[in-house]
């Protein structure tokens, strides 16, 4: 926090100016301050303006008012900067007012959405509260942000709550300076605010008789459902077309959550956040849950309730027994979220039986987070929810820089100052509705942030969307290496200015060689990049259908163990496999890969874990499952030329099962990488490594890795701001085209 001194004071009476920068509006910030005020009986007036909170305070006791200021704040608000001045004194003021929001030049920020707080669920539940079981409940403290807001300042009128007029007892509590809904701009109650389309009997019925329900929620329509209930799950996935991918689920607390799966103190602590994120844990060995909710993995994907209606639907059926929810995003497949009412009853009639809306309109669709906790941190998998548009504060101020993110998990950056704001997930970059999102959602943060951008960023690969449209910006454009925008993510959070080393690993990146990189090993330094080494590069049968299929990166490690008689008898189910032998005898349509994504691939296919994955990722995910204690094949790797051979592990997986294969894969790997670390490490004196990549999201990996470069005094760091995976790319391409037109 920066704070500009307060000018010396006598007890006379004087009159101070205080500009309050930071997560200052929406969030009950001018109560405090009138709260602050009145304790030290000043006059003077609080406003909302559009850099954040402007105050002038008058009285004997001025000097005091910016410690009352910092103690105790509201729990969503943050302060970033106070900047104190001495301004004139004003004769017969006798009161303190709150005053209307003053307009100018768009600095301030809005809060993100917030789980309902504990005071709003009291009266939730209080028979004798004008709130009772009304499912829009919210106040200062929690409730839509985000979602509901056109443009700043955060006023009413400036949300979709605009259409409401406030009953008398809600507009009395908005103009209540010391009330908590004192300016609580979605402030509504069941005479005059938003309301469900069917009463809480009819769903608590629905889902007691296996019906799948299509709710709008906070940030679009979720697809709900008893995770119990083995048919109804079957069902869901039939019906969304989804075979395998895992579902999250949804329990009433941290005491049900304990019934579903083993959850840490740190992993049941970031669960009943405000946050409300949906955290990965391990199962509980007897997992009760309906066998599809997450088939074949070790691992599930939980959340507690976030909203008045989450809290009533539990409420009821919680009378019976303990419920859990599958809570997924309502869509069809591969799109985003949907928002619109009417699109809601075309498109998901074919998925919910029953669809259930409300009348308040949803300004900008978001999806639920989603983390893990990693080496006893907690790392994004996703950062949407609850935590979008918080800024991710920078070293230095860069010009105003859009950055156009990745193809697949796409965000966008957008820079403001010496900060930098992360958009939602966007999602894959591969079909008209993502796009039309996409175009959105860049559109309604330059316009939230009331930024005029003067440079853009875009991956270096010219056929991905988000290249490609960089140019219409009609601005300065950069185009930045995938594995340089990963490692420069992580740069740009921890403020490093030193020479560092880079460990890229993921699925796949262009290399500015024009190759498939995935797992490098790069020095990085004041924005620029040098590729030290990579993985062994791997032939790539059929190119991307090889992500599909990983028992082709298994074919082609066969062939490069020379074994190539091996691929026609181990995966003789598919037709190709001759196919697939010759085209890698004659090096036809096989282009190489130094990615990890396709080395777990090859893992995977080759213990007969996951030959044909349904969704990104499943055959890595399948085979971290498996993982008990990881084991390290001490002959399972070789360094040459700096490149990283894992063949002699690969070889030995043929003559594992699968569980001692996967502990042997992911010990043996990790400690590869720690050795292939410390060769560049040690002559080049550094001591820190950068992570980047979505590969360190496997935690068994992850942890192994980190552990073993601390034991040779290397400090290795994961962001913890922006996801690891491809959704932090657009930070990293940020910092490194701000930096780069900065000069």
């Amino acid at each position: 926090m920066l704070i500009i001194k307060t000018p010396k004071q006598t007890n006379t009476i004087n009159r101070l100016q205080f500009h309050i920068k930071g997560l200052v509006q929406g969030v009950g910030f001018r109560p405090h301050v009138y709260k602050a005020a009145a304790a030290l009986a000043l006059t003077g007036w609080v406003c909302n303006d559009s850099e954040g909170v402007l105050i002038e305070v008058q009285g004997c006791n001025t000097n005091s008012f910016q410690a009352f200021l910092i103690k105790d704040l509201p729990v969503l608000a943050r302060i970033d900067a106070i900047r104190v001045s001495e301004v004139p004194i004003k004769n017969n003021e006798n009161q303190f007012n709150i005053l209307a929001s003053k307009r100018g030049k768009v600095t301030a920020k809005i809060a993100p959405d917030s789980g309902v707080c504990d005071a709003c669920l009291v009266e939730l539940f209080d028979p004798a509260s004008r709130f009772y079981h009304y499912p829009f409940i919210n106040c200062t403290y929690c409730g839509p942000r985000f979602t509901i807001t056109r443009q700043l300042p955060y006023d009413r009128h400036e949300t979709s709550m605009a259409e409401f007029t406030m009953c008398l007892d809600c507009a009395a509590e908005y103009y209540a300076p010391l009330n908590r809904r004192f300016h609580a701009q979605p402030i509504a109650c069941d005479h005059c605010g938003p309301q469900l389309s069917h009463s809480l009997d009819e769903l608590v019925a629905y889902i007691r008789t296996g019906k799948i329900l299509a709710i709008k929620g906070l940030g679009g329509y979720q697809l709900i459902c008893d995770a119990y209930n083995e048919n109804t799950v079957s069902e869901l996935r039939r019906r969304k077309k989804r075979t395998a991918k895992p579902f999250a689920v949804m329990v009433a607390d941290k005491a049900s959550a304990n019934l579903i799966a083993s959850c840490s103190a740190q992993e049941l602590n970031l669960l009943s956040q405000s946050t409300r994120s949906i955290v990965l844990v391990n199962k509980q060995a007897d997992d009760p849950l309906a066998s599809g909710v997450a088939p074949g993995l070790s691992i599930l994907g939980i959340m507690l309730p976030y909203t008045p209606l989450h809290y009533l639907l539990f409420d009821q059926l919680n009378k019976e027994s303990a419920a859990a929810f599958i809570v997924t995003s309502a869509n069809i497949s591969g799109e985003p979220l949907i928002t619109d009412d009417e699109i809601a009853k075309q498109a998901l009639s074919a998925i919910a039986d029953v669809i259930v809306t409300h009348n308040r309109p949803i300004v900008m669709r978001t999806d639920d987070s989603v983390m893990r906790i990693i080496n006893k941190a907690p790392i994004f998998i996703r950062r949407a929810r609850s935590f979008v548009p918080l800024a991710i504060p920078l070293a230095h101020e860069l010009p105003a820089t859009l950055a156009l993110g990745a193809y697949l998990k796409n965000t966008i950056c957008v820079t403001r100052g010496k900060e930098a704001f992360i958009s939602q997930h966007i999602g894959d970059l591969d079909d008209v509705a993502t796009i039309e999102f996409y175009h959105e959602t860049i559109k309604h943060f330059l316009k939230i942030l009331d930024v005029k951008i003067e440079c853009v960023a875009h991956d270096l690969h010219p056929d991905f969307y988000s290249s490609q449209i960089a140019p219409a910006f009609n601005k300065p454009i950069l185009a930045v290496q995938h594995h340089h925008a990963h490692i420069a993510a992580v740069a740009a959070e921890y403020h490093l200015t030193k020479p560092v080393l880079g460990l890229a690993l993921d699925g796949f990146g262009l290399g500015t060689d024009g190759g498939a990189w995935g797992g490098e090993v790069l020095l990085y330094h004041d924005n620029q990049f040098e590729r030290l080494g990579s993985l062994l590069p791997i032939a790539q049968p059929c190119g991307d259908k090889a992500v599909q299929q990983p028992w082709r990166m298994a074919a082609s490690v066969l062939f490069q163990l020379n074994h190539a008689e091996q691929i026609t008898k181990q995966f003789s189910q598919f037709s190709e496999a001759s196919f697939i032998m010759n085209m890698l005898k004659n090096k036809i349509n096989t282009s190489t890969t130094s990615s990890c994504g396709r080395l777990f691939d090859a893992a995977s296919a080759l213990l007969n874990v996951c030959q044909v994955a349904d969704y990104e990722g499943q055959a890595a995910m399948l085979l971290e499952s498996l993982v008990t204690k990881p084991q390290v094949f001490n002959k399972g790797w070789l360094i040459d030329n700096n490149q990283l051979n894992l063949l002699p592990t690969l070889k030995y997986l043929l003559t594992c099962d699968p569980v001692e294969g996967a502990n042997i894969f992911h010990g043996t790997l990790a400690a590869a990488l720690a050795d292939w670390i410390i060769r560049f490490a040690e002559p080049l004196n550094i001591d820190t490594v950068l992570l980047g990549g979505g590969c360190f999201l496997n935690k068994p990996l992850t942890e192994c890795l980190i552990k073993a470069l601390a034991a040779q005094n290397i400090k290795a760091l994961l962001p913890q701001q922006a996801p690891v995976n491809d959704g932090g790319i657009s930070l990293g391409q940020a910092w490194v085209a701000g930096n780069y037109f900065r000069n």
